[in-house]
C-alpha cells in the first residue's frame, strides 16, 4: 500500500480514491491524463526567463529577482519544494537587497502546470512573506487553479515516491 505522506490533512474519500487508483495501477495514467503538458524548462537559465515572464505579468511592482536556479538541495521529504530568499548587505552607506528564488530540481521531470504552481508560490512570496489569506489568494488570482495544482502535485510526488520504492526492491 502506498504511504500519501504528502496528502496527510487532506479528506478521506480523497485519499481513499487515490488508494483505489493505485491498487489498479493507474495512478500513473490518471495523473498524465490530468496533467498532460511537459515542459522544457531545464536549465537556470530558462528557468529564470519563466519565472520573469510570469513575474512581468501579474507582480511589476515588485522587486527584481536577482536569481532563479535549480537546486538539488530542495527536497520534499525535508519540507521545501522551492524558497524566495531576500537578502540585504549594507554596502558602504547603502543598503542593498537582492530576492533569490530557488526551485527543487524534480521540477525539471515534473509536469509543466505543477512547474508553474510552485513558480506562482515563491513569486507570491515576493508581496506576502507569510502563508496567510492574503498570500493564497494572490496565489488564486494568478492562477485560479491552484489549490486543485497544488493538490495534484502532492498526488504526483506521491507517486514518485511509491515508484522509488517499487524501482528499488530486490526482484
Amino acid at each position: 500500500m502506498i504511504t500519501l505522506s504528502y496528502l496527510t490533512g487532506y479528506p478521506q474519500h480523497l485519499l481513499e480514491r487515490i488508494h483505489a487508483l493505485v491498487a489498479q495501477n493507474q495512478l500513473g495514467t490518471w495523473l498524465e491524463q490530468q496533467y498532460p503538458d511537459a515542459h522544457n524548462v531545464q536549465t537556470d537559465k530558462a528557468l529564470y526567463q519563466y519565472v520573469a515572464e510570469l513575474k512581468q505579468r501579474y507582480l511589476r511592482n515588485t522587486p527584481v529577482i536577482a536569481r532563479v536556479q535549480f537546486d538539488n538541495q530542495q527536497h520534499p521529504m525535508k519540507g521545501t519544494l522551492g524558497t524566495n530568499t531576500f537578502i540585504a548587505r549594507v554596502q558602504g552607506s547603502k543598503l542593498k537587497s537582492k530576492n533569490e528564488i530557488r526551485i527543487a530540481s524534480l521540477f525539471r521531470d515534473a509536469p509543466e502546470a505543477f512547474l508553474r504552481m510552485i513558480v506562482i508560490h515563491e513569486l507570491s512570496h515576493l508581496k506576502e512573506k507569510d502563508h496567510n489569506k492574503a498570500f493564497y489568494q494572490l496565489c488564486c488570482h494568478m492562477e485560479p487553479n491552484y489549490h486543485q495544482l497544488e493538490f495534484g502535485m502532492r498526488v504526483w510526488l506521491s507517486w514518485r515516491e511509491y515508484n522509488n520504492k517499487l524501482s528499488s526492491m530486490p526482484k
